[in-house]
């Protein structure tokens, strides 16, 4: 069971960062929901890519803390990878919980802005997916 929901994880990270180094490069596809804004009429710009590529190697850094949480280790690892792997997941699942309950304006489940493009993409797809990955990760942490 904890091997299944780690390959969703892992699966679900790694796709997220994949997305984020493809626009890093530049890419286009999908850039016009993905920030929040009060009103639809509003061009937002872009973050830059540094910021891009750090979520991208932030999420890469959560799947290895996936990996490292179901895989056995036969060697001695140091001290602050172990803590890495000891509290790992319960800091991922802090982060996505509290990304999925939101901040009460433009992002999470008890957003007020509601009925922009990212709005209702906030409701239907990136809010319930913080949620499952904050669930799957409390699961996987409870069962080490």
């Amino acid at each position: 069971m904890t091997t299944i929901i780690a390959i969703v994880l892992m699966v679900i990270f790694l796709t997220i960062s994949g997305v984020h180094v493809y626009w890093g490069f530049g890419g286009q596809w999908g850039n016009g929901a993905v920030l929040p804004t009060k009103d639809d009429q509003i061009k937002v710009m872009m973050p830059g890519i540094f910021p891009t590529f750090l979520v991208a190697f932030g999420l890469l850094g959560f799947g290895i803390i996936v990996i490292l949480n179901i895989t056995e280790l036969d060697v001695e690892i140091p001290t602050w990878l172990n803590i890495i792997r000891t509290y790992g997941l319960w800091v991922i699942a802090c982060i996505f919980l509290l990304r999925a309950i939101g901040e009460f304006n433009y992002v999470g489940f008890f957003k007020k802005y509601k009925h922009t493009k990212f709005g209702q993409n906030d409701t239907k797809y990136y809010s319930p997916l913080c949620l499952i990955i904050a669930i799957l990760s409390i699961i996987l942490a409870l069962a080490n």
